[in-house]
């Protein structure tokens, strides 16, 4: 598993800008590139030299290495576990012509590497995700246990489609699955469609039969919608679970890559802000595309309530998120919902939880 969670990296570039980016933003991921090949000759050297070491390696290629071909790179890929060829942007190869530009910022780099770390193949072309839906799609992750994630991801669906926006809820929280039991549903993975609980409000949670066709799902999801809320749950361990195979993961590792926001949700208590910390810690060390947001849950009253608040966007602040906000502790109301299985705007429209996550809604 350690070859999987700290890939280790041959580049063979000879563009020393291309090279540096690709290098160093490996680097700040904490993945290891162990050689730098600057013609092919000194590539086919070192694997013959270090048949072990390519072999759980991952190449990465430019067409305007000297000595490159398409045969040759044909003939060293069995070597390694996976290949990467990018086009050159200075040294057109027509024996290289489908293969796609560089990316030009790092965490589109991050992504395709993360992708071929989870799926052993052999591939010499890329392309990046396409970001051309007409939902958008927020996800909604835990920094530890029992932060309220589930319940704002349900309230904050149905607040979206009070506001005549058609949301699709998303169950992705494989490890603690939730939504079917707070809302009183069942059988709700049982088929690849869609439920209709509420007026511009559906249901659907994703199981391991689904799971394995992820990209094709969302962008239905994405084409059908106005709005798309994936609860994914604790989102400890992130780094680890972004080149992790097992299915488990698959839907973390898309809301990190293509969601267009990520809402962190954490408890404002000493171990809820431990956790928050340590979340952050990893998040400042892992490039993850969507845009990060944070949401301070059962924030106390009065004076204590302030002093978590303010060590909540002191933690915070380093990530320069899109949005930060706090909701107050209001025991009641989450009890009546949690009795009823009901959301908030059904049991208690007035409280001050429902009111904050309302205003959520209208903020996105």
């Amino acid at each position: 598993m350690s070859e999987l969670m700290l890939p280790i990296v041959i580049t063979a570039v000879a563009d020393p800008e291309a090279e540096g980016f690709i290098a160093s933003t490996l680097f700040a991921q904490g993945w290891s590139v162990v050689f730098r090949a600057i013609d092919w000759d000194c590539l086919e050297r070192y694997v013959n030299e270090n048949p072990e070491s390519a072999k759980g390696a991952l190449l990465i290629y430019a067409s305007d290495l000297t000595g490159i071909s398409r045969l040759r790179t044909h003939a060293i890929g069995a070597k390694f576990r996976q290949v990467i060829g990018f086009a050159s942007n200075f040294n057109s190869n027509p024996e290289f012509a489908d293969l796609s530009q560089m990316p030009a910022a790092a965490g589109d780099l991050v992504s395709l590497v993360r992708g071929f770390v989870r799926a052993p193949m052999l591939r010499t072309s890329v392309q990046l995700p396409s970001q051309l839906r007409k939902a958008k799609v927020l996800a909604v992750g835990s920094a530890g246990s029992y932060t309220g994630c589930t319940l704002i991801s349900i309230n904050l669906a149905m607040e979206l489609s009070n506001l005549g926006k058609s949301t699709l809820l998303i169950e992705a929280n494989f490890r603690s699955p939730s939504i079917s039991a707070m809302l009183a549903m069942r059988n709700i993975g049982a088929d690849s469609s869609w439920k209709t609980i509420a007026p511009q409000l559906s249901l659907y949670e994703i199981t391991q039969e689904q799971a394995g066709d992820i990209d094709a799902l969302m962008t239905r999801a994405g084409n059908e919608f106005d709005y798309v809320i994936v609860d994914i749950g604790s989102i400890s361990g992130l780094s680890n679970r972004l080149t992790d195979r097992r299915w488990t993961s698959t839907m973390t590792t898309w809301c990190c890559d293509q969601a267009d926001e990520l809402l962190v949700v954490a408890r404002s208590d000493y171990l809820g802000l431990l956790r928050l910390n340590q979340v952050i810690e990893l998040l400042l060390q892992t490039s993850v595309r969507a845009e990060l947001s944070f949401v301070l849950n059962m924030k106390s009253p009065g004076k204590r309530g302030d002093v978590e608040q303010s060590r909540f966007l002191a933690a915070t602040t380093p990530l320069k998120p899109l949005r930060v906000r706090t909701i107050a502790k209001d025991a009641r109301a989450i009890v009546a919902a949690e009795d009823e299985r009901a959301t908030l705007i059904e049991t208690n429209e007035r409280s001050a939880v429902r009111k904050s996550i309302a205003e959520l809604a209208c903020e996105i």
